[in-house]
């Protein structure tokens, strides 16, 4: 419930009674696995969206027959979702990321292990694809993908549109082919 909360208000929007309220239980049940906003917080971070990054974008990516086809699933999954939604909220990593980074340094250590995953799952990818690729070559493409994608949601935030992630896989199909 906090993560949704998180996505649809900030994590600064949202105060610990509308997380109470939206879970349907006390102050007393959430404040004893949550001793503090911040705890909670971090957990949603943690154990919820690195979960749907690990699901949306690196599983993709570690099981499709080459990078580029496992991007591309990703970025066409989050597109075809956006659509279908008809809504553009953003990716929770990111809007967290842009929120908290710099307002607390556990917070951004948070935020920036999910990054970190991330692109290492791309790495590893691209290591076993193209086996001559160095190590810097391969984290700076990690990078690109994923700055890729995170520039392609705070732009189809802005618009209300998923054409921007579209014209980043477009463009990251030749990158990566």
């Amino acid at each position: 419930m906090a993560a949704a909360l998180f996505q649809q208000n900030g994590y600064n929007g949202t105060s610990i009674q509308d997380v109470v309220q939206a879970a349907t239980t006390t102050g007393g049940a959430l404040h004893h696995h949550f001793a503090t906003k911040k705890a909670l917080g971090l957990a949603v971070i943690a154990e919820r969206v690195a979960a749907e990054v690990q699901e949306t974008a690196i599983k993709p990516v570690s099981t499709a027959a080459s990078v580029g086809e496992g991007v591309a699933t990703f970025l066409d999954n989050v597109a075809t979702t956006l659509d279908r939604n008809q809504v553009v909220s953003g990716c929770p990593l990111n809007n967290l990321a842009l929120e908290l980074s710099l307002a607390d340094s556990d917070f951004r250590q948070a935020v920036s292990t999910v990054f970190d995953e991330w692109r290492e799952a791309i790495v590893v990818r691209l290591k076993t694809d193209r086996p001559a690729m160095s190590a810097s070559d391969a984290q700076d493409l990690a990078t690109l993908v994923v700055a890729s994608y995170s520039g392609a949601m705070a732009m189809a935030k802005a618009s209300q549109s998923a054409e921007p992630l579209r014209a980043s896989a477009r463009q990251l199909a030749l990158v990566l082919a």
